[in-house]
């Protein structure tokens, strides 16, 4: 299958769309929360990542469906004094699910990264979610050395 690495637009309908879209399968997963988005949510995360400075957003395109979405974000490393990705939300479609979907946007992200000087890509991955593991592992992440934990504290 041919993939086009495609940049989001904010402004272009169809990548919004899609970008919900997506959003929303990944929301019902099982690795998700389950469930569907909720409506009213769909306005206030268009609103909230057209005014976030710090977005990034990439398709996987295949034959005109959209197969796989990157919701990202850029954050500056102070230990290497150059900008980061952090790749925030993950999603394949499952019908392009070990069609090579997934791979081929995380080597495009990689692309993007090293062309626009970016230090590192950085991701987060729920421990039971096997496939998405041996996917990043398979694109060369691996735990960070020293490893690190995720925390959170919920407002």
């Amino acid at each position: 299958m041919n993939y086009t690495f495609v940049p989001i637009d904010l402004t272009n309908e169809t990548h919004e769309k899609q970008l919900l879209r997506l959003l929303d399968i990944y929301m019902q997963d099982e690795m998700g929360k389950g469930a569907p988005m909720n409506q009213n949510m769909a306005p206030k995360i268009m609103k909230g990542l057209r005014t976030y400075s710090g977005y990034l957003g990439f398709f996987a395109v295949a034959d005109g469906e959209y197969a796989a979405l990157a919701n990202c974000n850029h954050d500056f490393s102070t230990f290497q004094a150059k900008p980061l990705i952090n790749i925030h939300d993950f999603v394949v479609h499952p019908d392009f699910r070990g069609k090579g979907a997934g791979l081929f946007l995380l080597e495009g992200i990689a692309a993007f990264a090293r062309e626009h000087g970016y230090c590192r890509i950085n991701l987060e991955v729920r421990h039971d979610n096997v496939g998405a593991r041996k996917l990043y592992q398979k694109a060369g992440y691996n735990d960070c050395e020293p490893r690190m934990y995720l925390w959170e504290k919920i407002l």
